[in-house]
Parts: structure tokens; C-alpha cells; sequence
């Protein structure tokens, strides 16, 4: 009966030590996948930030093209008139 008594004591403890470990490896992949997330949302933001970025370029681009025709365009017109 003893030696019975020793074996379920082992592996009552080997149990345990089993369950604090997968429970750590648990929380750090739970952790790991914060952060991925975390990185995955912020990349995503980066990019529609830069998006919007290049479309305001974009549009400061052509307000400042066709306010330069239109200068040239007045200017035309003044001479003409003279």
C-alpha cells in the first residue's frame, strides 16, 4: 500500500506541474497573439493612413495645377483687355 501511495503522490505532482505549464504556455501564445493582432491593426492603419496621405497629395496637386492655369489664364485676359 505504501509504495501505491508514493506513485499516486508523483504522479499527482507530475499532473500538476503539467497543468501550471500548459496553463503559462497558454497565456504567453494568448499574449503572442496580442501582440501579432495588435501589430496586424496597426500596420493596417499605416497603410490606410499613407492611402489617404497620397490622395490628399493628390488632390493639393491638382488645386495648385489649376490655380496656376488660372493665373495664366487672368493674366491673358488682363493683357488682352490691356
Amino acid at each position: 500500500m505504501a509504495k501505491n501511495a508514493k506513485w499516486k503522490a508523483a504522479a499527482h505532482r507530475a499532473a500538476k506541474q503539467a497543468k501550471k505549464a500548459a496553463i503559462a504556455a497558454a497565456r504567453e501564445a494568448d499574449r503572442l497573439m496580442r501582440v501579432a493582432k495588435q501589430r496586424v491593426e496597426s500596420s493596417g492603419a499605416k497603410q490606410r493612413l499613407k492611402k489617404a496621405l497620397q490622395k490628399a497629395g493628390r488632390v493639393l496637386k491638382a488645386a495648385g495645377t489649376a490655380a496656376v492655369r488660372a493665373g495664366i489664364a487672368a493674366g491673358k485676359e488682363a493683357a488682352r483687355k490691356g
